[in-house]
């Protein structure tokens, strides 16, 4: 354990996080349950601010009030430490006799012009960072700026294709200081959680290993595919898929244009589907999009529909089945079956589907993500959650209804007559 001394006191930190009194521009801790990152974290920061005046801004992804948010933690801290004759905890902030002061905030109901009155913040804590969005990383980073300025993460991963993971686990930045904390690294690690620990253990192998040794998962706690998408990543069917020119390309669909659009490009060779790529965005018309598939060097079969391909646009008129086939493609609608015979349909066709890692993995990572929910009383679940995952996963259930349609034959409609005279 290392101690530091801010007014004369003397406090135990353990080794893993002696970093936090270091200067770094990035100090990154995460790992399973136990490690007391939150609660080192807080500590950290409650006696770096008891040292000099400090503007310290508390973040997460989602703050819907105060009470999402670290600030009962570092008042529980300012108990334990005994610093209440310094800080004074406010409703909505915490304040030091030296001007030091805690601010907390949601980043994803921030926005670029929004942020900009957190400039002069010299730390900033961004806590539960596993679900911290790209979008929202791209408007904090730019926005701690000020000089020796530091943003401090903490976390438990989810998945290993999780924005934050991947910036400061898999590719970190070389001014960040990255460590993996667990329980084993908590010298202070209760009876009680050992108990709980080792029973996880002979109980679930693979549970302990995400909840206790801080491993990603291979999809959400909860998703709908979990063993499904377990199953192709374990097994290797999320690999270098090539394109194969003597196989047709098959496009399935998921229509939207305020939400996502997302197209599934498959070629199927006996029972094996693959699918080759995926593309999915939004506010963009599908004449766009047939421009965009046109510029692949591909052999085109069948697109396919959702049974609100029929349905009229007001903004044009027509139906997505009629600009397609005005566009020369050959449209087919699928068959419209419940959400959960689709999903009974998409659990059959997993085990033949393979996936480009190259352009396919974002759908793989929504199937990953796509869930039910939750009853909070009985923990049952209940209907798939319409979210930002939902677009890609219909598109894939529809894939599954048309999978045995798909084929590799040109069908010629031959004149009678013409082959009459050939003969």
């Amino acid at each position: 354990m290392i101690s530091s001394d801010p007014e004369s006191r003397d406090f135990q930190f353990p080794e893993a996080l002696g970093f936090l009194f270091g200067a770094h521009r990035y100090k990154v801790a995460y790992g399973g349950r136990g490690g007391a990152k939150s609660w080192n974290f807080a500590r950290a920061l409650l006696l770096l601010g008891a040292e000099r005046p400090l503007r310290v801004l508390c973040t997460r992804e989602i703050q819907r009030s105060i009470k999402d948010s670290v600030h009962k933690l570092l008042g529980d801290q300012i108990e334990i430490l005994g610093l209440g004759a310094f800080y004074e905890v406010f409703q909505s902030e915490i304040r030091g006799l030296n001007g030091t002061e805690f601010v907390f905030a949601g980043l994803s109901s921030q926005t670029r012009e929004s942020i900009k009155s957190y400039e002069g913040v010299d730390l900033c804590w961004v806590e539960e960072a596993q679900a911290v969005t790209k979008r929202s990383w791209e408007i904090l980073i730019p926005t701690i700026r000020a000089d020796n300025s530091e943003i401090w993460v903490s976390f438990n991963p989810e998945l290993d294709t999780d924005d934050t993971y991947r910036r400061f686990v898999i590719d970190p930045p070389s001014s960040a200081l990255v460590r993996k904390v667990n329980w084993s690294d908590n010298p202070w690690f209760p009876a009680v959680l050992e108990a709980e620990r080792l029973d996880l253990l002979a109980r679930d192998p693979d549970a302990y290993r995400h909840i206790w040794e801080g491993e990603c998962r291979p999809a959400v706690e909860g998703a709908i595919y979990y063993s499904e998408v377990s199953a192709v990543r374990s097994s290797g069917r999320l690999a270098n898929v090539p394109h194969d020119p003597l196989l047709k390309v098959h496009a399935v669909f998921d229509l939207g244009y305020d939400d996502y659009m997302s197209i599934l490009l498959v070629q199927r060779l006996a029972s094996e589907i693959r699918i080759i790529r995926y593309i999915e965005d939004r506010q963009r018309t599908l004449a766009s999009y047939d421009e965009e598939l046109r510029q692949l060097p591909y052999r085109w079969g069948t697109f396919y529909l959702p049974h609100d391909g029929r349905a009229r646009d007001y903004r044009s008129g027509k139906s997505a089945e009629e600009i397609l086939r005005a566009l020369g493609r050959t449209v087919e609608i699928v068959e419209s079956i419940s959400v959960e015979d689709g999903i009974r349909a998409a659990r059959l066709v997993f085990p033949r589907c393979t996936f480009d890692k190259a352009n396919a993995e974002p759908l793989v990572n929504r199937l990953a993500r796509y869930r039910r929910r939750m009853n909070q009383e009985t923990g049952a679940g209940g209907t798939p959650v319409h979210d930002d995952q939902s677009h890609g996963a219909d598109g894939f259930r529809y894939l599954a209804i048309v999978a045995d349609q798909m084929s590799n034959d040109t069908r010629v409609v031959m004149d009678p007559y013409k082959a009459f005279r050939r003969g």
